[in-house]
């Protein structure tokens, strides 16, 4: 996926009122991303904001990162793909190991199930940081998606991706990363607060930051312009197929279209 025209996705944090996720969505396509993505929160289901997405930019190519497999069974993943009326062929199911303790066997059967109970042109995502589930997910994805990496760790990671998908036998699979954003003259705070939340989240998160031995801001972007928010994002087109601007910005719709601009391909 790597050309010489930046392909970026946007996303965002679950739970925006359904009218602004479809303004998002519109406003989205005409900045030229190459798709929407959403995670998934307990209250506010992901699957659901990416039928709001889908409603208003039907061309889009859309993206769940991630359902945790510890509370969403694959057979309810696809009845819901299915009760949603979403397009298989448009959407990214990104899927996460969450809460569990021992997680490579878990995920690997969930991954087939999922292959087993949806069409087959549904592209499968793994979420994945450390090196195992990089591995996991180079074997028997279509995509793995990494969360919070500096650029250096995301070329380590995109390796670990490649070993898996050359022992598997198979091409290798769509390397994509969040990458928080922050537009603004506070934004190296924000950023920084956003960070500090994932580090102490759980212990899996814990284990990621103490392994990368990274200071705290170091990872994402916080940007006062457009232009230094591109130079920042230009070193994760380097190492990925797909930089996915996840943007730290609320839900303000004025502040969700100011940082979605800023960081438009």
């Amino acid at each position: 996926m790597n050309t010489s025209t930046p392909i970026r996705g946007l996303g965002i944090t679950a739970g925006l009122d359904p009218g602004v996720a479809r303004d998002l969505a519109v406003r989205s396509a005409q900045l030229g991303y190459h798709s929407l993505w959403s995670n998934d929160e307990p209250a506010s289901p992901g699957l659901e904001m990416l039928a709001h997405f889908a409603a208003a930019a039907p061309q889009l190519e859309l993206g769940v990162g991630v359902l945790p497999i510890d509370r969403h069974q694959p057979a309810h993943i696809a009845a819901e793909i299915n009760r949603l009326g979403l397009d298989p062929a448009r959407l990214w199911l990104g899927v996460g190991s969450g809460q569990l303790r021992a997680p490579i066997d878990i995920m690997r059967r969930a991954v087939a199930e999922l292959r087993d109970g949806l069409p087959d042109r549904t592209r499968i995502v793994v979420a994945a940081m450390r090196p195992r589930m990089c591995h996991l997910g180079g074997g028997i994805a279509d995509g793995v998606l990494l969360n919070w990496m500096p650029p250096a760790q995301a070329a380590e990671a995109r390796d670990w991706v490649q070993q898996g998908a050359t022992e598997a036998g198979r091409p290798t699979p769509i390397v994509a990363a969040y990458v928080r954003v922050a537009i603004g003259p506070d934004s190296p705070q924000r950023l920084q607060a956003e960070e500090h939340k994932y580090r102490n989240i759980n212990e899996a998160h814990q284990q990621h930051f103490n392994a990368m031995n990274v200071s705290l801001g170091s990872i994402g972007v916080a940007a006062a312009t457009r232009t230094e928010a591109l130079n920042k994002l230009a070193p994760y087109h380097a190492v990925l197929d797909l930089p996915i601007a996840r943007l730290v910005a609320g839900s303000d719709p004025t502040a969700l279209d100011t940082a979605a601009a800023a960081a438009a391909p």
